[in-house]
């Protein structure tokens, strides 16, 4: 009798969390970094509370999300940085001719703008993400040759332009995470996270809708410009 694999057994378990339409349309949401209710997922994915509830007790389960409670709602978020990585690493993994086409001018048009600009978790994707890990490459702050790493003059450029990082954090300083959309690598990492959160708190980006899509705003466009050489038709 043939012994099976617990790590088998573990991944199967693991893949079949993700092996559901709702589901996977949940831990895409969440994929903006933010908390979200019960309901809200509810409508973001068009099923029922009471269905929505037993997928989301599976991801909880699974720990691929975490949740609080705050009075009488219930709110669920990606249980941390890897979770949010794995889900972007499966979403670059669809090719471009198997999308599901978008049914309505709606949908072309949330699709569009996730494409200009978005959140990945907690770090700037799409072409705005691409834009800025090519620039900052470009001047020599950022090594792409054998996996990312902030060079000297990167973490001098981190500081004068008043981005703190978190130094004693378990996460890597840079990380490359392959943008589903463009598919190349944009900055993550606590670099990425702390550019993602300085750009929403100074205004030179601000979400749009209910996505995770960014717009990049005139401020924007100046910083940019004035500290990466990033031309403004690149971000619109």
């Amino acid at each position: 009798m043939t012994t099976r694999d617990p790590q088998a057994t573990a991944l199967a378990r693991l893949a079949a969390l993700f092996a559901d339409e709702t589901r996977a349309a949940c831990l895409l949401a969440l994929l903006d970094g933010r908390a979200w209710t019960a309901s809200e997922l509810a409508r973001h994915a068009g099923v029922a509370a009471s269905t929505l509830s037993e997928h989301l007790g599976r991801l909880v389960a699974g720990g691929l999300l975490a949740e609080e409670r705050q009075g009488r709602h219930r709110y669920v978020r990606l249980a941390d940085a890897r979770v949010a990585q794995l889900v972007e690493d499966l979403a670059a993994q669809i090719s471009p001719g198997t999308a599901v086409p978008p049914r309505n001018l709606r949908e072309s048009s949330a699709g569009s703008a996730m494409a200009r600009g978005r959140t990945c978790y907690d770090h700037l994707a799409g072409r705005l993400g691409i834009a800025v890990t090519d620039a900052l490459t470009a001047r020599g702050l950022l090594e792409q040759e054998t996996g990312f790493a902030l060079t000297d003059a990167g973490l001098e450029w981190f500081a004068s332009a008043g981005i703190g990082l978190e130094r004693r954090s378990r996460r890597p300083l840079a990380r490359a995470c392959l943008d589903w959309t463009e598919r190349r690598p944009h900055l993550a990492g606590v670099a990425g996270a702390a550019l993602c959160r300085h750009a929403l708190d100074t205004g030179w980006c601000v979400r749009i809708g209910s996505e995770r899509a960014v717009k990049v705003t005139a401020t924007g466009e100046r910083a940019l410009w004035d500290l990466l050489g990033v031309e403004a038709v690149t971000l619109r």
